[in-house]
């Protein structure tokens, strides 16, 4: 799994015009599956988010995490994230895991951060054409792949 992580003061997802989730406070966390990842992938990854310490306290340090700042999450699925460009100028997502590996790992995510922030998580619409909007804070912009675990 790869996700690229946003700290935002509010960011949104809209579908077909309609905006289905919106958080304020918190992270935008874009999350890449690919057909290799599995349940252990997705423990690991949901605690590191939760724990991640890349928000500013009293002194403006980043020294808290999203469970401390009590923030919010929204996951898009993204599966660009996996696009290699090693050849020619036209990506291939061959790595991407298919819909039918994909849309329960995707879930099984959503379930286990919302399980360790212990709150609802936002969410877009696997394989929706959607229109993301935020206001990074900071800019704070962290990648994690749980293959090598960094």
């Amino acid at each position: 799994m790869r996700a690229t992580i946003q700290r935002v003061t509010t960011a949104s997802v809209k579908v077909d015009g309609k905006v289905i989730s919106k958080i304020s406070n918190g992270l935008l966390i874009f999350l890449g599956i690919e057909d290799a990842d599995a349940a252990d992938d997705i423990k690991w990854l949901s605690n590191k988010i939760v724990n991640l310490r890349i928000f500013n306290d009293e002194e403006g340090v980043m020294n808290l995490s999203l469970l401390q700042e009590d923030g919010e999450a929204l996951v898009i699925s993204q599966f660009t994230l996996h696009a290699s460009t090693k050849k020619g100028n036209r990506p291939s997502y061959i790595k991407a895991a298919k819909p039918e590996t994909a849309i329960p790992l995707y879930e099984s995510f959503v379930a286990q951060l919302e399980k360790g922030l212990g709150k609802k998580v936002g969410t877009g619409i696997f394989g929706a054409d959607m229109k993301v909007a935020l206001l990074n804070d900071g800019p704070v912009t962290i990648q994690i792949d749980t293959k090598n675990r960094e």
